[in-house]
């Protein structure tokens, strides 16, 4: 029985999230066609930017601090302590500055998308919108993909230099190092591309983000349990999908390239 369930529960993820890709396709059309709701897309904006800017920022303070907590003391071992910086601004600027900032959207703008269109969705709101003439994937959906895309490289931006601002203030309340020396090293590591990368993988993890959480509330039934195992289901493929869409574009942008200093050390 629960075999038989679970492959019932795959089969329906599986359908879903090949609506989701049909989505991705419908939605490239309409914004070719220049169809974009500049009203909605501007309070999507503030929703997904300011709204969440606060809990991106504290995230990223506190991975900065932890990052350098693990890592200053094994270089100060190695004599590399003036090293620490760079490390930081790398790991950072490729990796976790992009893919946190988009997990912490994920579980906040993500689920809030897929509640709000499920609740849409089982109280006819959308059947209501179809019966006015008013397209659903322009007046929801675009919105939305675009105030992700635009607003997630900004977040990213920003919790950057807040993780190293948290990783500044550890080196050098704990480990002593000096913060000419931190800063130092951190530009000599990383360079435009590292930061062009960050807001590619940004902007792409903010697509993805928005439409997933669309896409599972316009295929909600069930009434109010359906809109609660959408929500969930939603952030979980959202950051599943992160994961692996991060892994390609790593693979892409960095494969068989490295930092001249890393390679130094």
């Amino acid at each position: 029985m629960s075999e038989t369930t679970s492959k019932s529960g795959f089969g329906v993820w599986t359908q879903r999230l090949l609506a989701a890709i049909f989505l991705a396709g419908q939605v490239i059309v309409h914004l070719l066609r220049g169809r974009i709701n500049r009203r909605n897309t501007l309070e999507q904006m503030a929703a997904v930017g300011p709204d969440s800017l606060f809990i991106a920022l504290v995230t990223a303070v506190f991975v900065g601090a932890v990052f350098t907590i693990q890592v200053a003391r094994e270089f100060i071992n190695f004599g590399a302590g003036n090293s620490v910086g760079g490390v930081l601004a790398v790991a950072l600027t490729r990796e976790l500055s992009p893919v946190l900032t988009a997990v912490v959207l994920a579980g906040r703008v993500g689920s809030a998308f897929a509640a709000e269109i499920a609740t849409m969705r089982v109280t006819e709101q959308i059947d209501a919108l179809l019966m006015l003439k008013t397209d659903p994937i322009d007046y929801l959906v675009i919105p939305r993909v675009l105030a992700c895309c635009l607003m997630l490289p900004i977040l990213t931006l920003l919790s950057l230099v807040t993780g190293m601002l948290g990783g500044l203030i550890i080196a050098i309340n704990i480990y002593n190092l000096s913060e000419n020396v931190f800063l130092d090293s951190a530009r000599s590591f990383i360079g435009i591309w590292d930061i062009v990368s960050a807001m590619i993988k940004a902007c792409c993890f903010g697509i993805l983000i928005a439409v997933i959480g669309c896409s599972w509330g316009l295929t909600t039934t069930g009434g109010a349990k359906g809109v609660g195992q959408s929500t969930t289901t939603a952030v979980v493929t959202a950051l599943l999908i992160i994961f692996v869409s991060n892994f390609f574009l790593s693979w892409i942008m960095f494969q068989g390239s490295g930092s001249a200093s890393l390679q130094g050390l």
